[in-house]
């Protein structure tokens, strides 16, 4: 009885672990280029499935000969995604202890204030927010500052006459870990040439981490807030707060200090 079961039930745990594995690639790769070659193979996949059960031989050789070939072909084309995907998974945490939603709207309020107060006198800012992705490396590029977050301390580091302004400042929890930090240029061929290097940063390491950042053109004064490596832009403060909002609140991922 005991293997009768097993027999029966064995096949749908298969099943459902694939199916879970899958979509979990889908959804690690959506928004980016590689996301429609997937769905496409997923079709190619049913279809090829379809072929063995009503035993369509010579579709059924066609697409094991093309899965074969493409398997390779696929790491080729994609190996900037696939170098990106294993970096957040080598740096993610299993378990991280959240802020709660009022630590992390006082959070918000500063750096609201801080992008404004700076965006009128037109100085440039990058910072990073750190979610369940590690910045250690980063961190570790700049100089420490470990302390509390506010407004007042990210006007300050960002000064013209600061010696920390150049780079980015990266903050996790409640405080500032460290200043003049490098990030990782983005290596997306579609940005315009006319994109300065603060703005190629602070997409780059969204690119490569879960991270957030927070940016203020310094020849313009406008705010944007890059995440999955894209730009939002942001039309003013209530804007600004709604979008942190919804990615450090509804989408939690601060860890407290």
């Amino acid at each position: 009885m005991s293997i009768f079961f097993w027999s029966t039930i064995k096949p749908v745990i298969e099943i459902l672990i694939l199916t879970f594995i899958f979509y979990r690639i889908l959804v690690f790769f959506h928004g980016t280029r590689a996301f429609q070659v997937l769905k496409g193979i997923t079709y190619l996949l049913i279809v090829f499935l379809a072929s063995q059960i009503f035993g369509l031989d010579t579709l059924n050789w066609l697409l094991t000969k093309f899965f074969a070939i493409w398997i390779l072909a696929l790491v080729i084309i994609f190996q900037q995604e696939i170098k990106q995907g294993l970096a957040r998974l080598g740096q993610g945490q299993l378990f991280n202890i959240t802020l709660e939603e009022s630590e992390v709207a006082a959070v918000i309020d500063e750096l609201v204030n801080a992008a404004f107060t700076l965006s009128g006198k037109k100085t440039g800012i990058l910072v990073a927010i750190e979610r369940e992705t590690k910045l250690k490396t980063y961190i570790d590029s700049g100089i420490i500052i470990d302390g509390v977050l506010s407004s007042e301390l990210i006007q300050t580091i960002f000064k013209h006459d600061s010696p920390m302004h150049d780079g980015g400042v990266i903050i996790s929890g409640q405080r500032i870990v460290a200043a003049a930090c490098l990030f990782p240029l983005s290596e997306n061929q579609q940005l315009s040439k006319i994109i300065g290097t603060r703005h190629r940063a602070a997409l780059g390491l969204t690119e490569q981490t879960d991270a957030l950042t927070l940016l203020v053109s310094e020849e313009t004064g406008e705010i944007s807030v890059a995440c999955d490596g894209k730009f939002i832009p942001v039309t003013g403060a209530e804007r600004l707060r709604s979008i942190l909002k919804q990615l450090l609140i509804i989408h939690p991922g601060i860890e407290k200090k």
